[in-house]
């Protein structure tokens, strides 16, 4: 799972690491938490547009959705979509065709639970630098973008992080970003991306605070990237 991500950096800075340029003029603002819940935008790489940036809806509506998506919305959690089953599935399997995206961030949160207590890990890389996850994307009335992120079986890392579900996001190696985003890449071959793709860049997890959780207080400060030294998580002794 992956339901909490952030996006620290401004935007000319993100425009000059990426080489591409935000396309919606005054709407991106760096974020230390988007709580997918809220479904916020992520910004995001379209297959036709790899040069470009895109505001997106975080939760993907398909078709059959966009009747009435508020209702979609209440029946559907459609924040992640597992890697394994994006081919066959109905919601996913039209956007695995032809709306491939990666989606943009410098970190994320996964839950690691301890005696029923669940407590929220920060991941990112050592260097703090910007990352793709694999995604999918639809396009609602020509006008609006949403998109979902990949997630897999977790790695012998996030089964630690990650302990309870023990998945993952798919974030994607650098050597396989321009592979993802090929009109020309079949069934077989997104597959085998999917399987093979992931970082082998070191990823840094810490826990950080529980209020993460709350409804009540806003969540997107730097709160949500500062560690927490919990005795409880000290008692059990550390991940890494």
């Amino acid at each position: 799972m992956c339901y909490s991500t952030t996006l620290r950096k401004k935007e000319k800075e993100i425009e000059r690491m990426t080489r591409k340029s935000f396309q919606v003029p005054f709407e991106y603002k760096p974020y230390y938490r988007a709580n997918g819940f809220t479904h916020p935008n992520l910004y995001i790489i379209k297959m036709d547009e790899p040069e470009n940036i895109y505001p997106a809806m975080w939760g993907l509506i398909p078709q059959f959705g966009m009747k009435d998506i508020p209702e979609f919305q209440k029946k559907y959690n459609t924040l992640n979509a597992k890697s394994e089953t994006i081919l066959t599935s109905n919601t996913y399997k039209h956007s695995t065709t032809d709306k491939r995206c990666l989606i943009l961030a410098d970190g994320f949160h996964e839950p690691h639970e301890v005696n029923g207590k669940s407590y929220p890990y920060f991941c990112h890389y050592m260097d703090d630098s910007l990352f793709y996850f694999a995604g999918l994307y639809t396009e609602i009335d020509n006008e609006f973008l949403s998109c979902t992120i990949l997630t897999m079986p977790a790695n012998e890392q996030f089964e630690q992080i990650h302990n309870k579900k023990k998945r993952q996001p798919l974030i994607l190696d650098t050597e396989f970003e321009s592979d993802w985003l090929r009109h020309d890449l079949n069934p077989n071959g997104i597959k085998e991306l999917t399987k093979v793709g992931f970082t082998t860049k070191e990823i840094e997890a810490y826990p950080v605070s529980r209020d993460l959780y709350k409804r009540e207080i806003d969540t997107n400060t730097p709160l949500a990237i500062t560690k927490v030294d919990y005795q409880e998580l000290n008692e059990q002794g550390s991940l890494f």
